[in-house]
């Protein structure tokens, strides 16, 4: 797992699928995802020179930011958060919906599931249920963004007060010259066009993708540049 400081109080956690954030408020951290299963002690390494974890955020439930969050819990204690609709899966109560592959997406996500472990994982037995408009303890009130599309709960969140907008999913850059694009492996790609527009529509100036290297400075202006490319469908 790569650390990268972002800015004082923001760390990317690049894992081989997939990456995390933390955001420090003092000693106290929110872990926003929580890579993919076996990540635990890695994260309990880097937040433990940091402060301490008091929750883990997940933008969605997909096994690469998700997977970790159950072993990191028992370690750590942090409370685990996800949308409402995604929460059963985060459990393990429910199956998680399959993404609907264009042609195209199907070698890339067969690669991606090369790099993540096979079977199931540990799951948090607790996971707090969250909706489009909840208020967050952290980072001066942190905003929950419902953004259906990538899957039925993902969720984005934005501090308003630090311009700092994490997408989850929804948006991502692209690893060959950091174009910055909407997100693979939806359900509903209709959907996640107009919630990329959405998120597009919002004051940011630090942008964190679920993947790809974040925009740092005027993020508001490339997420809306970019959604021009991709209207969405009337």
């Amino acid at each position: 797992m790569d650390v990268i400081e972002l800015l004082p109080r923001l760390h990317l956690l690049r894992f081989p699928v997939g990456q995390a954030y933390l955001w420090r408020d003092g000693d106290e951290l929110t872990l926003i995802d929580a890579g993919p299963p076996g990540s635990a002690a890695a994260l309990a390494a880097v937040a433990g020179a940091l402060g301490n974890v008091r929750r883990i955020v997940l933008t969605h439930f997909h096994e690469d930011h998700a997977g970790g969050a159950g072993e990191f819990a028992a370690l750590s204690g942090a409370e685990v958060m996800a949308h409402r609709l995604d929460a059963p899966v985060v459990r393990g109560e429910l199956p998680g919906p399959p993404p609907v592959l264009e042609d195209w997406e199907r070698p890339l996500h067969a690669e991606a599931a090369l790099h993540l472990p096979e079977g199931d994982f540990v799951r948090p037995p607790h996971v707090t249920g969250l909706s489009d408009g909840d208020a967050l303890d952290f980072g001066d009130g942190a905003r929950v963004i419902h953004v259906t599309g990538h899957t039925h709960g993902s969720i984005a969140l934005h501090l308003p007060r630090h311009g700092v907008l994490f997408t989850g999913d929804t948006v991502a850059a692209s690893p060959v010259d950091g174009r910055v694009l909407p997100g693979v492996f939806n359900l509903d790609r209709a959907q996640l066009l107009a919630s990329y527009h959405r998120l597009a529509g919002l004051d940011s100036d630090v942008a964190c993708f679920g993947h790809g290297d974040p925009v740092i400075g005027h993020a508001g202006t490339v997420l809306r540049r970019s959604a021009d490319r991709y209207p969405v469908s009337p």
